[in-house]
C-alpha cells in the first residue's frame, strides 16, 4: 500500500468511527461536513513532507482500544506513522508545564502543514505521555474530538471530564480547552474546519 491508500484508509477509518460515536447534533453537523470535503477532494500527499518522530511516540505502543471502528482507525494510524512528521506545541507561546515539551506530540495527516495539504479541513492526532497537562488553548476553527484513550477534558466552564475510549465532543470555535493525561498516555483523533 502506498502513502496516499494508507491516507485513505485512515480518513476513511476515522469518518467511519466518527459516524459511529458522535452523538452531538453540532459534532454530528460539523464531522458530516469535513469527511464530505474530504471525501470530494483528491487526497494526495506532498511527498517533501519529511517524516520526524519524537522518543513520546513511543507511547502509541500502549494505546489499546476494542476491536471494531477504534482498531481500524489506531491500525489505520499505525500504519501511516512512519510517514508523518510529528511536531510539538510551541511551549514559549502557551502556559505550560516544565517538561511539557518532551511528553508530547502532535501529527497532522491532513492540513495547511500536514502530510495532505488542505486549505480549510485538519484531521490529526494528539499523543501526550502520563501524568501530563496539555495547555489551555482556543482557536478560531470548530473541532471534533474522538477519543482512543483514557484521559481527561474540558471546554468552556464544563470542568474536567472524562470521554472514555471512544467518546467524542465537540468545541465550539475560539472555546478554550485542555486535556491531561492519568496513568497512562492520552491519544485522541481531532477533527477540525473553517
Amino acid at each position: 500500500m502506498d502513502v496516499a491508500d494508507k491516507v485513505r484508509a485512515f480518513v476513511h477509518a476515522a469518518e467511519a468511527s466518527y459516524a459511529a460515536r458522535v452523538t452531538d447534533p453540532e459534532g454530528r453537523r460539523s464531522t458530516q461536513e469535513i469527511f464530505a470535503r474530504l471525501g470530494s477532494d483528491a487526497l494526495e500527499p506532498d511527498t517533501s513532507v519529511e517524516p520526524e518522530r519524537f522518543p513520546v511516540c513511543d507511547w502509541l505502543d500502549h494505546v489499546v482500544v476494542p476491536e471494531g471502528d477504534l482498531s481500524a482507525v489506531l491500525g489505520a494510524f499505525r500504519a501511516l506513522e512512519p510517514h508523518l512528521r510529528w511536531y510539538r506545541r510551541d511551549c514559549a507561546a502557551s502556559r505550560a508545564l516544565p517538561g511539557f515539551s518532551e511528553a508530547h506530540a502532535n501529527a497532522m495527516i491532513v492540513g495547511r502543514s500536514g502530510l495532505v495539504p488542505h486549505e480549510r479541513v485538519t484531521l490529526g492526532l494528539s499523543l501526550i505521555a502520563p501524568g501530563t497537562r496539555y495547555p489551555d488553548h482556543d482557536h478560531p476553527p470548530e473541532e471534533t474530538y474522538l477519543s482512543l484513550s483514557d484521559g481527561e477534558f474540558f471546554h468552556g466552564d464544563s470542568g474536567w471530564f472524562t470521554p472514555g475510549i471512544g467518546g467524542t465532543f465537540h468545541n465550539t470555535p475560539g472555546i478554550l480547552h485542555a486535556m491531561r493525561s492519568g496513568e497512562g498516555p492520552l491519544c485522541a483523533v481531532w477533527a477540525l474546519q473553517s
